[in-house]
Order: structure tokens, then sequence, then C-alpha cells
């Protein structure tokens, strides 16, 4: 039956191959810089329990629901069941789960699709790739897990073509210590209002602070002097105490934040800013929490986010808090592969096109094939028996780098395509160079 041309379904990404080799070579790149600090894999399924996504707050109503098309009406096999729209909701209730088979303290990464019903637009997706980084334990994490999460993005980031990431970071027991300090009703209602400054401006955050709060025009203008901290080093809390607020919870987010932003300065210089408007709107985050931007692309807003939770995962008695951060990946390229930032050097995996002198010759064509992918040389052979001419363009369309030539005789000939070079060569210890055996991420078109 035919049919009309599709017509794109707005936030579902499709990248075309580079953009496609540019993903997978950033998930490979991710995934090793996990594995180095001693993450573990982990992937969990694609639905959770309506009660568990609905813990996250605002969120609630972007969860898209399961339900099968042709469902009776009395079937509830499926209710109740939601699309996961972000991977810390599954993977608390994974630690819920297999906790008695687990090791503590945990840490695991995670690279995985979500999904999220809300209005697409560059840098907001429907259905987006995220990868997680957690850290897990039994009833008190130490904080010193805080402290080395933003190291190991760093590390991350660093590895990837990225323009320059700076991650804003604050703690909830600051802003929650401050806020009670200043005397307003409700501190937790306080920093979902502050978190909102950068959407509706100081002004905007004033009004709701009075409206829905109560609060004094001094104690509104104490917390956008606090909002407006942002400092490079430890050097906020001095100005912090000028402010003249007081509270022991107050002090125990100066003593943490100042323990994240050290660190980092001598790990990774450049990298952290104590940001005292950063709160992150949802209710589990208890301490430290991060905003990751990219350097020219600030209007996508945070690349890389997360904190602390210390009563997400619970069960009666039993308490797992954790730290974690993730990493948006479908944010990142949605904005490079669209302006056309990042690209790959090639289109296809394919380092070695065999040319084919005729179709009596492909068996052959296919054992010379053989012989290089046995050592981890991705090679294909040419789809038909055209002129040789027509076989490198093939092979130039797609930026494969080397054409083979089998020889009548036996021999065999490769030719460098973008040099022009070729020469006599030997398929069973050829080696191409490290930087052509595989598609590489470059900056700019191909």
């Amino acid at each position: 039956m035919s049919q009309g041309k599709p017509t794109p379904l707005s936030g579902f990404p499709e990248w075309l191959p580079a953009g496609q080799i540019v993903q997978q070579q950033v998930i490979d790149t991710l995934s090793r810089t996990f594995e180095l600090y001693g993450f573990a894999p982990l992937s969990t399924r694609a639905v959770e329990p309506m009660d568990q996504l609905l813990r996250k707050g605002e969120t609630s109503k972007e969860v898209y629901v399961l339900r099968r098309l042709q469902a009776d009406a009395d079937d509830a096999s499926d209710a109740g069941l939601g699309l996961h729209f972000d991977l810390t909701v599954p993977f608390a209730r994974y630690v819920l789960e297999h906790a008695g088979k687990l090791q503590f303290p945990f840490r695991r990464y995670q690279i995985q699709p979500c999904w999220r019903g809300e209005r697409p637009q560059e840098g907001r997706y429907r259905e987006f790739w995220q990868a997680d980084i957690d850290v897990v334990e039994r009833d008190e994490l130490p904080f010193h897990y805080d402290v080395e999460l933003p190291l190991v993005i760093a590390d991350a980031l660093a590895a990837l073509p990225l323009p320059k990431a700076t991650m804003h970071v604050n703690n909830r027991k600051l802003c929650q210590g401050f806020y009670t300090g200043l005397g307003l009703s409700d501190p937790m209602a306080a920093i979902r209002i502050v978190d909102k400054i950068d959407k509706i401006g100081p002004s905007g955050v004033g009004a709701a602070l009075a409206e829905e709060l109560g609060a004094s025009e001094a104690q509104v203008s104490a917390c956008l002097a606090l909002a407006d901290i942002r400092t490079p080093d430890a050097s906020f809390a001095d100005q912090v105490a000028k402010l003249g607020v007081s509270d022991p919870l107050l002090d125990e987010g100066i003593e943490e934040l100042t323990r994240v932003v050290t660190a980092a300065a001598e790990h990774a210089p450049g990298l952290l800013v104590a940001d005292l408007r950063i709160a992150r709107g949802l209710d589990y985050y208890t301490g430290t929490v991060y905003e990751t931007f990219l350097a020219g692309a600030e209007s996508l807003g945070s690349i890389c986010s997360g904190g602390r939770y210390d009563n997400l995962a619970t069960a009666g008695t039993e308490r797992y808090p954790g730290v974690g951060l993730s990493i948006g990946i479908s944010r990142i390229l949605g904005r490079l592969l669209g302006r056309g930032d990042l690209t790959a050097s090639r289109t296809v995996p394919t380092c070695v096109l065999v040319a084919l002198p005729d179709e009596e010759s492909r068996t052959g064509c296919d054992r010379l094939a053989m012989t290089l992918r046995r050592r981890g040389i991705p090679t294909e052979v040419a789809p038909a028996a055209q002129k040789y001419g027509k076989q490198i363009r093939f092979a130039q369309r797609r930026g494969i780098p080397y054409v083979l030539f089998p020889a009548a005789e036996g021999g065999t000939e490769l030719r460098d395509i973008r040099t022009g070079e070729q020469a006599p060569v030997d398929v069973a210890s050829w080696q191409p160079p490290a930087a052509d055996l595989r598609p590489r991420v470059t900056t700019g078109p191909a």
C-alpha cells in the first residue's frame, strides 16, 4: 500500500549516520571515563509504576502513560505504568529491589533513552539520551562523594570536543538554613521560588516570596542578595556572612560547599563556580546541587545537573542516600550537530573498501575483507563491479580512507584515496594508523 511522504515528528531526534556516529563516540567516551573511576554499567527497564514516577513533583505532568491500543476497558495489566522521564527514579527503585545483591557503596553509570512529554524546542526533546553516575550507600553516605562526582564529570567532559563547561554548585542546606535564619515561614517553598529566578526574574521572585510566604521587603532583599552571590572560589562564605543571617544548617551548608569548590579548584581549575541561586527545584535534593553550562550555549540551560538525595530510596527503616549527576547527551548534541559544530570524520565505520574487479571475484574479495575484519579493521566489499574510478568515488563520498585492489595473480595493492598514494600491501599484516581505524568526532563540517 502506497503512502505519502512521512511527516517529521518533533521532539524525537533521528540523527543522520554522521550524527549517530558522533553520539555513539560520545557514549563510548563517557563509558570509558566512568569505568576509570570504578562505576559499574547498569540498565533499567523503560517503564516504572506511576506512584514512583509521581514522586518527583513538577515533572509529573510530563509523564507518558503506558496503555495498549486494544486493551479492554477492564484490562488493568498495564494500569499505573509510565515511561521513565529520567534515570534517577528508576535507579532508586532498582537499589531498593536489589539491595540484598549489591555491594555498598554502589557506584553505577547508566546511559539510556528517557521520555518526557514537554513542548519540543532546542535542547528539549520528548525522547532523549542521558548519562548518569550515582553513588549510593546504606544509612549514611560520606560527603567526600559530593566532592568526587564533579571531578569525574570534569574528566568526562574534557575528553569530548565540547566548548568549555562551567559547573555551578550550591548546597540546599545553605539555602534552607539561610531562609530559616531569616525567619521565612516555609524555607523549602522559598527554595523552589528562588530556583525560578532565571525564568521570572528578581522582581518575579520577590513578588512570589511576598505573596506566597508573606515575606517582608527586608526578607525579599536578603533572599535576592543571597541569590546574587557567585564566586570561583570559597570567598562566597565571606559574602554570606556579611548578610548577617545565622543558623546551624546554614553553617553546615557553607562548610560542605567550601569543600566541593576547594577540591575542584585543585583537580580541574576553572570548572566550578559557587552560585547561590542554583537550587534545583526538585524536592528530593537535600545537600549539594549542581548545574553545568557550555560556553556559547548558555541558552540551552544546564547540560549536566544533579545533587545529593538522602531520602529518595527508602523502604521502611531501610535508607539508601546517594549523590548523582546526569549529562544530557541529546541536549548537547542537538545544539552542536544542528549548528554543524560537531560531525564525524566519515559517515560509515568502514576503514577499507575492497574493490571488486568483477562479480566472479566476489568470493575472493569477501575472503580479503574477512582477513582484515578478523584483525579488527572495519571493511566492506564494493557493492558492484563498476569501473574502479566509480568505486573510488563511492569510498570518497562516505569518507572511507582506503581502497584495496586485488590483483589477478593473487597480490593486493592499497590506495590512500586522500593522498592518491598506492602500493603493494600484505593483507595479513597491514594495520591502518590508529586515527583512521574508526571514525573520529571532529569540529566543523566533515
